[in-house]
């Protein structure tokens, strides 16, 4: 599609409702992807239509935690107790897409005025290690394939187990898995600090059982000496603890460290095979995260949803988005649809703009 109408199509689509139907009548709810015959440019993404996602629930990194609760509470915030105890506003996520005959791009855009880029990194004070109690942002996107569940939302993948009230305080975790036996989803993880080393988002899968990599192992394993040992009640990032290799992945305790030495918290293994489908480039710039995506639109994995320009019913999807936290997350509550649109379609658009 030349960039004009590319750009002409992303206009149409502001001023357009109803159903997609051949493009006649076009919804506003959902995020269109537009053809190009080259990746995205600049000026590009700029352009073209966005999609806001709502992400409701977490908790951001500015705000303390729990504030007191007696013996009565139960939930205290009913719609989702899990992630977190205030209702802080939601968070705008800005997604915009486009596809060639072989890749989708997909861009969100999030505003974050504490960038988090570490996951227990380690500091060194010129006697010892020690580490910190930093954490990573990060998202998720789980796609579902077309027919498992009706308006599908996040809800269906987000459990909550263990959960106790006592006092002033509380306990849950997070079981994310599905109830249904045979469903499925297609789990798009992009941490920023893991992840964004290597420029790529985690390609994995989720079932009754939980969360699964596209290619089995562990890729992501604790910088940790206690981590690596065996003995009973061994406690990683603790004070007896250290790391197995510093900043420039050379073994702790050869050569010489000075103060103020880093050390990641975390060793990552570069993903292969269809773990690695899924590309990304981020930066944090104007207090906001913009990251952007690139996977193949047919990637031939079973566990990977296929996307297809044209199809107008398009790939449900849901969004979790993480801040400073690897569990209490913003979550999208309502459902959310990725158009491909093919060139026919853009040309009804065309035509139903000049009517």
């Amino acid at each position: 599609m030349p960039r004009l109408l590319t750009i002409f199509c992303a206009a149409a689509l502001t001023i357009l409702t109803g159903g997609l139907g051949g493009c006649r009548d076009v919804s506003a709810d959902r995020l269109y992807a537009l053809k190009l015959d080259h990746a995205p440019e600049a000026a590009e993404w700029e352009r073209v239509l966005p999609r806001v996602v709502m992400v409701r629930g977490g908790r951001p990194h500015k705000l303390t935690s729990f504030a007191e609760i007696d013996d009565d509470t139960v939930h205290v915030t009913t719609a989702s107790c899990h992630h977190g105890s205030r209702l802080p506003d939601p968070i705008r996520v800005d997604m915009r897409a486009f596809y060639t005959d072989h890749d989708l791009y997909l861009r969100l855009a999030w505003k974050d005025a504490t960038p988090d880029r570490a996951l227990m990194e380690w500091g060194f004070d010129g006697v010892r290690w020690r580490s910190s109690t930093s954490q990573e942002d990060g998202f998720g996107l789980m796609w579902e394939p077309a027919g498992q569940f009706a308006q599908f939302t996040c809800s269906y993948a987000c459990h909550i187990k263990d959960f106790g009230v006592n006092r002033s305080s509380f306990h849950a975790s997070n079981k994310m898995r599905l109830a249904q036996e045979g469903a499925w989803l297609d789990l798009w993880n992009w941490k920023a600090d893991r992840t964004a080393r290597y420029g790529f988002a985690d390609d994995r899968f989720l079932d009754q059982e939980g969360m699964k990599g596209d290619v089995s192992g562990e890729i992501f394993t604790p910088n940790s000496r206690q981590g690596q040992a065996a003995t009973e009640g061994a406690q990683p990032f603790g004070e007896n603890d250290q790391p197995l290799y510093d900043g420039d992945r050379r073994p702790v305790g050869e050569g010489v460290h000075p103060p103020g030495s880093r050390a990641p918290g975390y060793l990552v293994e570069r993903p292969t095979g269809g773990r690695a489908d899924v590309m990304a480039s981020a930066e944090h710039r104007g207090g906001e995260w913009v990251v952007t995506l690139r996977r193949a639109l047919d990637t031939g994995d079973r566990r990977d949803v296929t996307f297809v320009p044209g199809d107008s019913r398009g790939v449900a999807f849901g969004l979790a988005v993480m801040d400073h936290t690897l569990f209490e997350h913003y979550a999208s509550t309502v459902t959310e649809r990725l158009v491909l649109l093919n060139e026919v379609q853009a040309r009804d658009l065309k035509d139903l703009s000049a009517e």
